[in-house]
């Protein structure tokens, strides 16, 4: 992509920043305007062209020992054909801020017209009915929490560079960069929770979820490169278990029953466990159907 990368790429940018008016209406991506506003038909390569190089020229970080070849043939077909999504409109009045390409989860939409993203120091809801923004929490300045817990996460934290956040159950939870964990109550001021949870000079929060455990307790899940996965009682922030692996954990997923626990680092292996205790073995074949567990489920960075 380097042949052409450069001169084409630098005219795009300039293009959306100077004419903030290229924002694409359906129908005018029905009529075949570029959803994004890029103006192919004044550039030397077509969007094919150009998806086509990238795709050659792109450096692919991966740990696998099997090559793509045999790794399609453990993939599920797919009927192709149907629809996945239609195209509303794009537009350029609200833009998220990524700073990290390993970074996990900084966008959320709740639902058709919510939306949940970083923006520099601040974590904003973006209404599409509405067309505007509203800043949700801003963590350049000095955060202190609310929630009177005597644990170690009752201390206040500023300008916490977010890594990863979930937004569930009416509770937004960010992480860190440096081991930091954020929990806002969407409908209620101020902060719940927020404090270091490891001290480990490797300390930066992957990933954060929020789940509810079989009895429908509210639960708080952290991951993080200190190999330690952490679980947290979202009402009172107590901690309610702390599971060590042999590699930094990268993200975590949940069962919808709440019993299972889906595991991926810095791994080839995807380790499923028992969510209450983080157990691994053959119980869980007990909760697994025939066929989906696999260790071959995941990649590290």
């Amino acid at each position: 992509m380097e042949h052409f990368n450069h001169d084409d790429l630098e005219y795009i940018v300039h293009f959306q920043d100077d004419f903030p008016t290229t924002d694409t209406t359906c129908s005018e991506a029905r009529n075949g305007k570029d959803i994004q506003g890029i103006p192919w038909e004044r550039l030397n390569y077509s969007r094919d062209k150009y998806r086509e190089t990238r795709l050659k020229q792109y450096k692919n970080y991966q740990n696998f020992s099997l090559s793509p070849h045999h790794l399609h043939k453990e993939c599920f077909q797919v009927q192709k054909g149907q629809t996945f999504y239609d195209f509303f409109f794009n537009t350029r009045l609200v833009k998220s801020t990524i700073v990290h390409f390993q970074l996990r989860n900084l966008l959320w939409a709740t639902s058709k017209h919510d939306v949940y993203l970083m923006q520099n120091y601040s974590v904003m809801h973006w209404s599409a009915l509405l067309q505007r923004s509203k800043e949700v929490l801003n963590v350049a300045k000095p955060i202190i929490p609310t929630l009177t817990h005597p644990g170690f996460l009752a201390q206040p934290v500023s300008r916490v560079q977010i890594s990863t956040m979930t937004v569930k159950e009416n509770l937004m939870v960010a992480g860190g960069f440096q081991g930091e964990l954020i929990c806002k109550n969407l409908k209620q001021p101020g902060v719940l929770f927020c404090g270091k949870i490891t001290t480990d000079g490797n300390a930066i929060t992957n990933a954060v979820d929020v789940y509810r455990n079989p009895a429908g307790s509210l639960r708080v899940i952290t991951a993080n490169n200190d190999s330690q996965l952490r679980v947290f009682d979202a009402e009172n922030f107590a901690s309610l278990g702390c599971f060590k692996y042999d590699w930094s954990v990268n993200n975590t997923s949940i069962s919808p029953d709440g019993r299972l626990l889906a595991v991926l680092g810095d791994s080839t292996e995807c380790l499923m466990a028992d969510a209450n205790s983080g157990k691994l073995g053959t119980q869980m074949d007990k909760y697994w159907p025939l066929g989906i567990r696999t260790k071959h489920a995941g990649c590290g960075t």
